[in-house]
């Protein structure tokens, strides 16, 4: 009988050899969440992607027995009704003065790409969560698991809307990790939609056309500057807007704004735009043009979230 190694697990040479670098595997946006039981589905986290990349001798989180392991997952700030807030994230790395410290920073880990000398990218998903629960699930600290769900897509999706959140991620659970955007990973984001009022434009390097529309909401009487959004317009309409938007040109701004290269308008055009949420300061995210139309003193224009 042979005698049984006394070396420790992590002193055995690895079956497979950690990889240099990982490139994430991404979501492709849909519209809709797929169906089936293949799928399963997870929060759509708010903050930044990290692949925390692990090997002897650099940074490493080891478990209780000494094994290496390397993680995919979303470093996110929790507000207080425990939802991912990418503007709290930002402050605690420091990017503007705030009470909240870099020590609120959570990762939340939602897969296993290598463990203990093996390779686990050509395993199914539903296999590399099943090693990662083994390791993270129950967790309260700085490292917490990515809750998976197995329910129906539509329902899920609608309640996390209703909850404020910024979608939902569904995974095939049967496909292995491939690096790059693909079907196997897909993501439907809970999308607002509003009036704002036209209070100027950026013009485009494209002579003629728009390049960007500055919008506002009203607070009380007054105006307020929301942000802008440079999407959701065609080649044609884009220069119809710049010169629309050229005859209704001021020199007084309708809100208190400095902008290098904007040019102003009087606040009668009102855009439908559709957005994801709103910034700490004001402003809005991802912002998509949808339509326009007349007679901003009659519309129902949104009271901007600070």
């Amino acid at each position: 009988m042979a005698k049984a190694s006394s070396k420790k697990p992590r002193d055995i040479a690895p079956i497979d050899p950690m990889p240099a670098r990982v490139d994430p595997c991404l979501a492709t946006l849909v519209g809709k969440p797929p169906k089936g039981p293949d799928w399963a589905y997870e929060v759509k986290w708010d903050g930044y992607r990290l692949a925390v990349h692990i090997e002897p001798g650099r940074v490493r989180i080891l478990t209780r027995g000494g094994y290496d392991w390397t993680l995919d997952g979303e470093a996110v700030v929790l507000n207080d009704q425990g939802r991912s807030d990418f503007g709290m994230l930002q402050r605690a790395l420091g990017r503007v003065p705030s009470a909240v410290e870099a020590g609120a920073i959570v990762f939340f880990a939602f897969d296993l790409l290598y463990l203990d000398g093996r390779d686990l990218r050509r395993l199914p998903l539903r296999e590399r969560r099943r090693l990662l629960e083994l390791l993270v699930a129950g967790r309260e600290g700085a490292v917490r698991l990515s809750e998976e769900v197995q329910a129906d897509g539509d329902a899920f999706f609608s309640v996390a809307c209703e909850h404020g959140l910024e979608g939902i991620i569904a995974k095939h659970i049967e496909k292995p990790y491939r690096s790059g955007r693909g079907e196997w990973w897909q993501k439907i984001t809970c999308k607002r939609r509003d009036s704002f009022v036209v209070v100027g434009f950026e013009p485009s390097t494209v002579p003629g056309h728009l390049g960007r529309l500055l919008l506002a909401a009203r607070r009380g009487n007054e105006l307020v500057y929301v942000g802008g959004c440079g999407t959701g317009w065609s080649h044609e309409l884009s220069r119809e807007l710049r010169n629309l938007l050229e005859s209704i040109g001021t020199k007084e701004p309708a809100v208190s704004l400095r902008r290098k290269n904007a040019i102003f308008v009087e606040p009668a055009l009102v855009a439908e735009v559709e957005y994801r949420t709103w910034t700490d300061d004001g402003k809005l995210r991802h912002a998509s043009f949808k339509g326009i139309r007349e007679r901003a003193d009659d519309a129902t224009v949104r009271e901007p979230v600070v």
